[in-house]
């Protein structure tokens, strides 16, 4: 079973390993890269890296190399830290805090927050693509942009982007039905577990059908992990979390609790959660701590 100690320990060696992409605070532009490396820095536990990693070893790749999947460690985690600045902004969730800390806005300003997730998502590619270039290995270098070229889907206006501008314009609950609520959670929220475990399987080696399965799995871990967060937004503890709960129905905004009910939320997300365990427990290849990571994730209280 996953717990805390060894998330942190699992967090502090992926931190080792991404840290170095990661830029220096100095030049003129030095307030943009402060600005980057705080919310980098403001104790994320690195689970979509991790799981990136942890389906490469599920799917039996060759450890010897996982080495390789370090640049690509470190722009998940980019575009993760930079979709988070900007779903903070006053004009999108006008949010305060994140993980316990002021948010970026809110100690850089609007304008530097702004250009900190710009900055993020075009380093995440820049890294990408750096190591990409590089590669000799015409096996590998195939499976770098291949694996880019999903990364890219799914943050992008058929992925991540598509749920956070539907999630803009879904502002009134009373406008808000099911099939929009799970577009959003699909995009904005699945999205980016989805590609961390199709990366991983890639890498891996996988096959077409073990690639896709393992898609599937993240739209149900990504569609667990939102009902969970939209349930911690109901009964939730704010010292755990970080944040103040209720925001939802403060700003009157539709969550998968309002639209089915707290009892049947609960049910559905134990069982996508268990549907999604039997799917990775059925195509395990080598040693991996990817089902407990995501029994982790999806049951977590904060």
């Amino acid at each position: 079973m996953m717990n805390e100690e060894r998330v942190s320990a699992l967090t502090k060696e992926m931190d080792r390993l991404i840290l170095p992409y990661f830029p220096k605070e100095e030049g003129l532009q030095k307030k943009l890269f402060e600005s980057m490396n705080y919310s980098f820095e403001a104790g994320g536990k690195r689970i979509r890296p991790l799981m990136m990693q942890e389906s490469y070893k599920h799917l039996g790749g060759d450890e010897s190399e996982i080495e390789i999947l370090d640049p690509f460690f470190a722009a998940m985690e980019m575009i993760h830290t930079y979709s988070l600045i900007h779903d903070d902004l006053p004009a999108v969730d006008n949010d305060d805090y994140r993980r316990g800390k002021a948010t970026n806005h809110k100690v850089f300003g609007e304008t530097t927050a702004i250009f900190a997730g710009d900055a993020m998502l075009n380093l995440a590619f820049e890294t990408m693509v750096e190591a990409t270039v590089k590669e000799v290995d015409p096996i590998w270098k195939t499976k770098k942009l291949e694996a880019m070229n999903v990364l890219a889907k799914k943050a992008g206006a058929y992925g991540m982007l598509a749920g956070q501008m539907v999630d803009t314009l879904c502002e009134d609950k009373e406008d808000t039905g099911l099939e929009e609520l799970m577009f959003i959670h699909e995009k904005k929220t699945a999205a980016l577990i989805q590609a961390p475990l199709v990366m991983g399987a890639i890498f891996a080696g996988a096959s077409r059908e073990k690639i896709a399965r393992m898609e599937q799995v993240g739209y149900l871990v990504g569609i667990s992990f939102q009902i969970q967060d939209d349930i911690l937004d109901c009964i939730g503890n704010e010292k755990k979390l970080g944040k103040k709960t209720g925001s939802d129905a403060k700003n009157d905004k539709a969550t998968y609790v309002t639209i089915k009910g707290l009892k049947e939320a609960k049910e559905d997300q134990v069982r996508m959660s268990k549907e999604a365990e039997g799917l990775l427990a059925s195509m395990q290849d080598g040693p991996s701590e990817l089902i407990e990571l995501v029994d982790y994730l999806i049951s977590r209280e904060y």
